[in-house]
């Protein structure tokens, strides 16, 4: 396939309606890893409302084809590469299609694949073709019917989708199970789990009264670390029966978790598949991040039940239907389990990591060659789509919603959602209607969310007048015209923003707001709807000059450009009501002065610190009345892959030398403080993965990390080391191996050899504990000496490391391409030659997972002359040897 092959690219504009349905699927599957004979019985009908066709034609890969028949008659196909075509097939009839395909030979982890011995099926986007030929899209949507038939000794446990009804043994030490699934579902949400699987079980009663059967399968050896997950599970059942009136509406729910697994989790009606990393959890195993990441998985899977399995989407277009709509949900979901509904500051903490992400990796997508819209426009393969914008943006376009209308309003377009469009594929405009009827509201300007590539920027300007008291607020917004991709795409005019402001006092105290024509001022954050390029907002009785306070909680995805001065932002880092705010301020302090160090030593200029930077930060150390994890997240400096992008020309090493002579600095400066939050902040007694908790063992860690930078770390050495040697849980033992791997390459000294040997001999035979020892090492600054690049190269080779699983490629790989940016861009190009091995080993093993590897080079263009052509001869070099669709459109868009 050629860099320039254009003919895979699919259009929405594209779309008709399906010249056939399927009312029912039958399937049986005789499992044998090598060989696996899958028998599909389907009603198939015209479709009464598209274009009528003589032939029908299904899709299909990797599958050889037995038999058809028609009404039980033998009939001939047409095979084609990925097609099987029947000619002249009449109005309605039976269609029984036999195929075989190979799990055991599966790499791809798409359609259905062995792991350890056991069988599991992946059908989204589109890997349900490769377990049978069928109408593979999302408006085909129809009932199953499932029998799986296998050894019962080997898969003692065989699951599908919906209500077991029926099982027994067979002859030869064979058995079945026969599953039906009473609700209509496309073909993406099928699954079958088939292998030596024990559960957790628990029955609950849901709002109605009725009694449901709650199953977490696992392999033998980690039943017993599966308890967070149900109770995460039950959890959000009670959570949806709550706030949005959703119940569970079948008898039985499952979660199955499987080592080898490309995504996070799956969907599946009724049966859950889940990486393991997001099911598992104990204590001495699992860190604070992977109890909230199994919650918040576990969470937005579960709710998925009803926002993309009862009503889903029409095409894969509409992706964000789903996705977006189901990360706000988890999102909102998170921040009541923490306590956020009764404690607004906490629930900040969630906001806070949600912003972080969306802007780290987000805005980042935004500014690439690979930028697109929530809803896109076309692509060559569906899988490179789900992503950050689809995701995470999607779902600020959802918050928006909400934000505009109150969660009352927001709760009545959801009614009105799901009452129009219960068992139907819909379309993002779908929802947005279903929310402007429910109440009374014009959202036709608000669809440009939907179909406007690029991050909006808002530039602010204000105006006091004294004698009047009026303040004036002037916001004009624009979208980033610096990215040709974005430029390339439809902008047909101003989006619809809600932007949520507040004015402080000269003593930090919010005003009360009222805006120009009101009767009285309301409350003390204000949203004000943006609706043209500029508009003027104009408040009344304003007594003083005030501090504007710009875009609480995020109230948009966008980019606010006010110049505050630096003794403007340390008052809001001190002063501001709201959380979020208060914490972006710090951010932008932060990220000023970093700037501008990383000019200064990209010039080889002397490096030296704004001293008056110390106060504001040395008052949140020390301020014991904000709560520890909002104090963690102040202190955190921005991350050096932010940093780099915020600069004309990226230049990743000079980034990190600001960042580390900042880090140091802090740590002297600061070091009495550091070692006082050490010890306010120990966490005795039994683990607990609570939100206070949480939050103390993060602020020490932080304290931990900081004076791991000491020119003297003896300190932190002795504090990390005696820290590891008496955790009780994998948070403590994780960061103290981090210090001391961080103090090591500060000095040269080797302080955390023992503990890394320990950590591999303690955890060896887990395999998600040592995903962590390889990310550790793929993650550290390394040394003149010794690169980390080299580390990696040798971990590649280690017993324990397989390109074949995603966790173990991603704690590898990925973290030192993606999570260590100083080392993976170093000078020499020998982080870019690892690279673009990877990439083309995994392209011949998993085109999914390396197309998000490939992806790490994709911008390129925007760094420092020095490394751009190394990084564009390493895409050219991959470019030239790789082979799946997947690869090929990140390639082709990266070169342009």
């Amino acid at each position: 396939m050629s860099l320039n092959d254009t003919a895979t690219v699919v259009r929405r504009a594209d779309y008709t309606l399906s010249s056939f349905l399927v009312d029912s699927v039958e399937l049986e599957f005789d499992l044998a890893p090598e060989q696996t004979t899958v028998r599909n019985a389907m009603r198939v009908r015209r479709n009464p409302d598209a274009v009528s066709e003589t032939s029908l034609q299904l899709v299909g890969e990797k599958l050889k084809f037995v038999s058809a028949q028609i009404d039980g008659v033998p009939v001939d196909v047409l095979i084609g590469d990925s097609t099987l075509t029947i000619e002249d097939v009449p109005d309605s009839f039976e269609l029984t299609l036999t195929g075989l395909c190979s799990p055991s030979a599966n790499t791809t982890m798409l359609g259905l694949y062995v792991s350890r011995g056991n069988f599991f099926t992946q059908c989204e986007a589109e890997g349900f073709r490769r377990i049978t030929w069928f109408l593979d899209r999302p408006d085909i949507m129809s009932t199953y019917t499932v029998t799986l038939r296998a050894d019962k000794v080997d898969y003692p446990v065989l699951l599908s989708n919906g209500n077991l009804v029926d099982h027994g043994d067979l002859p030869g030490g064979r058995h079945y199970a026969r599953w039906q699934d009473p609700f209509r579902k496309p073909s993406y949400l099928f699954a079958l789990v088939a292998g030596k699987l024990v559960a957790l079980e628990e029955r609950i009663k849901v709002r109605s009264g009725g009694e449901k059967l709650l199953q977490v399968w696992v392999e033998p050896r980690d039943l017993d670390k599966t308890r967070h997950a149900m109770d995460s599970l039950i959890q959000s059942i009670h959570w949806d029966e709550a706030r949005f009136g959703l119940e569970l509406d079948l008898d039985r729910f499952m979660i199955v978790a499987v080592d080898d697994f490309n995504m996070g989790a799956m969907e599946n009606k009724g049966l859950n598949i889940f990486n393991t990393k997001f099911v598992l959890a104990s204590p001495e195993t699992a860190s604070d991040a992977d109890y909230a990441n199994v919650q918040a998985v576990v969470g937005h899977e579960y709710f998925h039940n009803w926002t993309g399995n009862r009503v889903t989407c029409r095409d894969w277009f509409q992706l964000s239907l789903k996705e977006g709509l189901t990360v706000f949900r988890d999102q909102e979901f998170t921040a009541a389990m923490m306590g956020g509904d009764e404690r607004p500051a906490v629930r900040a903490l969630k906001r806070i990591e949600d912003v972080r992400i969306m802007r780290q990796v987000q805005f980042g997508e935004d500014s690439g060659p690979m930028a697109h819209s929530v809803r896109p426009d076309s692509y060559s393969e569906i899988s490179n789509f789900y992503t950050a914008t689809v995701y995470r943006k999607g779902a600020e376009v959802v918050r928006m919603y909400q934000t505009l209308l109150g969660r009352d309003g927001f709760r009545r377009g959801m009614d009105l959602y799901f009452q129009r469009h219960d068992g139907q594929a819909v379309t993002c405009d779908d929802f947005r209607v279903a929310m402007a009827d429910a109440n009374g509201r014009d959202f036709s300007q608000f669809e440009r969310w939907y179909s406007q590539a690029g991050t909006p920027r808002v530039a602010v300007t204000t105006q006091y007048d004294a004698t009047a008291k009026r303040y004036s607020v002037t916001l004009t917004q624009s979208y980033d015209d610096n990215n040709a991709t974005v430029v390339g795409q439809t902008h047909t005019g101003p989006w619809h923003i809600p932007f949520a402001i507040g004015l402080l006092d000269p003593y930090g105290a919010d005003l009360p707001l009222g805006l120009d024509g009101e009767s009285a001022a309301r409350e003390t954050t204000r949203i004000l709807e943006l609706t043209q390029t500029q508009q003027t907002f104009t408040f009344v009785d304003v007594e003083t000059r005030p501090l504007p306070s710009l875009l609480r909680n995020f109230s948009a995805p966008v980019i606010v450009e006010y110049d505050y001065s630096d003794d403007e932002l340390a008052f809001l880092l001190e002063h501001d009501s709201d959380p979020f705010n208060r914490w972006d301020a710090g951010q932008r302090l932060f990220t000023r002065e970093l700037l501008a160090l990383a000019s200064r030593a990209a010039a080889g200029q002397r490096l030296e610190t704004n001293e008056a930077l110390m106060g504001p930060i040395r008052r949140v150390v020390t301020d014991t009345s904000l709560a520890a994890g909002l104090r963690e997240l102040m202190l955190v400096l921005p991350t050096e892959t932010w940093l780099a992008e915020q600069m004309a020309e990226s230049d990743p090493a000079a980034v990190h030398a600001a960042r580390q002579f900042l880090r140091k600095w802090l740590a002297t400066s600061l070091k009495d403080e550091w070692l006082t939050t050490y010890e306010d902040n120990l966490t005795p007694g039994a683990y607990e993965p609570t939100p206070a908790a949480c939050g103390r063992r993060a602020l020490k860690n932080l304290a931990l990390a900081y004076l791991a930078e000491l020119d003297d770390p003896s300190d932190a050495v002795r504090l990390a080391d005696m820290q590891y040697r008496t955790a009780n849980n994998m948070t403590d033992r994780s960061a103290s191996l981090g210090a001391l791997l961080n103090a090591s390459a500060g000095t040269g000294i080797d302080f955390g050899k023992h503990a890394l040997d320990d950590f591999y001999e303690r955890f060896k035979d887990d395999p998600l504990v040592v995903d962590k020892w390889f990310a550790l090492q793929a993650m550290q600054r390394g040394t003149l000496q010794r690169p980390t690049v080299e580390i990696v190269r040798t971990l590649l080779s280690h017993p324990a490391f397989s390109l074949r699983n995603p966790n173990r490629a991603r704690a590898l790989v990925f973290s030192f391409c993606g999570a260590n940016p100083a080392q993976f861009h170093a000078a020499d190009g020998s982080g870019y030659s690892l690279w673009a091995e990877q990439v083309v080993a995994l392209d011949a093993l998993n085109p999914q997972v390396a197309a998000r590897l490939a992806r790490m080079l994709e911008r390129w263009r925007a760094y420092v002359p020095a490394l751009r052509e190394p990084m564009r001869g390493a895409l050219a070099a991959v470019a030239g040897q790789v082979r799946s669709r997947d690869v090929i459109e990140v390639v082709r868009k990266a070169l342009g």
